[in-house]
């Protein structure tokens, strides 16, 4: 296996236990994709190097295995046969660690591969789990990945006041070009102005709170509020990169997430699991195939074609579902070929098929109905934009453009904010 470019957090400390680690109690959050560069189990690095101090581990939604497919499918609790220690699952009665789950260990390890999309819940899940250990006096350090689809590109709006949910527990653009340690490290630093009184950056705001500490050894810096975070960078990763330039090995993060090409899209693709519009579940390819029995792909396509979305090709696809929607009915549809990933808009792309399907099918498109992400009193779709007002744009035909215009000043100042927390250059 040839050398990869980047090195993850989990690939540096797999060469030798570091002094911060020695004599200290460890639980383990992860999932199937955290492997090293040559493909090893966080679980049995952490372990080698830890022996019997590994306490616990910890699994997100799709279950610690990622055996679970769907979303609300919650995960069990269970012993990991060989280790002899608990496995806690954080997708289940609780989506953050209890004390209890807790009580046993002194620091968190967090190896979770992120996509860079906001309600992918692995980032809320360590946002969580970051608030819990600030209340139980432990400290998190971060194994840092890489953002898949690359650290520079931002798009779509914040979240709005009421919507958030655990597909967005704090205001953050749908594609907000982190990876999962310096989001980590700014969520961490808003619990502590939570805690101060101050009110937290939003859709008008542009604080900028302190960086994120790079650990290279000794302790954590306490502050009330938050917990004791670190992140462990990565080596030879920069925000240009897209995965496929690290030479990392891509191991699915979740059990629709298999490609790389998934990743791309799933910003703008993520918003059919809203509507009753197959977004692929029960196909090879989720989230870039998608479609419906009533889909007329003639004028469908035509109206996409009109509006010459970059980086894009809709290529006329049709599919029947092994499972979830219209399981056993042929879906006439797309398949999306990105071909430019710079220029290619994901949420602005899905939007705008929305708004066509809906255009050409208002008697058979429909939004999904609750319960969404445990949300029950709001649409799907509301939970997953966190702006009723797109709704109501994509129903009424309105311009995209103008409604993507009306973001800038919103997405430019969490991009200000979040300078403060990147380990990385461009």
């Amino acid at each position: 296996m040839a050398s990869p470019k980047t090195l993850t957090g989990l690939d540096l400390l797999a060469r030798s236990l570091p002094k911060w680690l020695r004599g200290r109690r460890v639980g383990l959050l992860m999932h199937p994709a955290s492997v090293s560069a040559g493909l090893e189990s966080a679980r049995d690095i952490v372990a080698r190097l830890c022996g019997n101090r590994l306490r616990a581990l910890y699994g997100p939604q799709h279950g610690f295995a990622g055996e679970k497919q769907d979303n609300m499918i919650e995960s069990g609790h269970g012993k990991d046969p060989a280790l002899g220690i608990p496995v806690y699952s954080l997708y289940s009665e609780t989506r953050a660690p209890t004390a209890a789950m807790l009580e046993d260990i002194d620091v968190l390890l967090v190896d979770l591969q992120d996509v860079g999309t906001r309600v992918y819940t692995f980032e809320w899940t360590t946002a969580l789990a970051l608030e819990a250990c600030a209340a139980a006096g432990k400290e998190v350090v971060v194994l840092d990945r890489p953002n898949p689809i690359g650290g520079v590109l931002l798009e779509g709006n914040l979240i709005r006041p009421g919507y958030t949910s655990f597909v967005g527990l704090y205001p953050v653009p749908m594609r907000h070009a982190l990876t999962l340690g310096e989001l980590a490290a700014l969520v961490n630093a808003r619990l502590a102005l939570r805690v101060e009184g101050a009110a937290m950056p939003g859709a008008d705001g542009d604080e900028g709170p302190l960086r994120p500490r790079a650990r290279k050894d000794g302790p954590g810096v306490r502050c009330p509020g938050r917990a004791v975070l670190t992140v462990i960078p990565m080596k030879g990763w920069k925000r240009r990169m897209a995965f496929d330039a690290t030479g990392l090995p891509w191991v699915l993060p979740s059990p629709n997430m298999p490609t790389l090409d998934t990743a791309l899209v799933y910003p703008g693709q993520v918003l059919l699991e809203g509507t009753n519009l197959s977004e692929g579940r029960g196909t090879t390819r989720p989230f870039e195939i998608c479609g419906a029995p009533y889909v007329d792909l003639e004028r469908v396509g035509r109206r996409l074609r009109r509006r010459r979305l970059p980086g894009v090709v809709f290529r006329d696809h049709s599919f029947e579902p092994t499972f979830h929607k219209w399981k056993g009915e042929v879906c006439h549809g797309f398949q999306i070929h990105v071909t430019d990933r710079r220029a290619y808009l994901p949420y602005f792309t899905t939007l705008a098929l929305l708004q066509d399907v809906i255009a050409e099918h208002k008697d058979a498109f429909a939004w999904k109905e609750p319960p969404y992400e445990y949300v029950t009193d709001k649409p799907p779709i509301d939970v997953l934009t966190g702006d009723p007002a797109i709704r109501e744009a994509l129903e009424r035909g309105r311009d995209l453009a103008a409604l993507a215009g009306t973001w800038r000043r919103e997405i430019e100042s969490f991009r200000r904010e979040s300078l403060a927390f990147r380990l990385y250059r461009d």
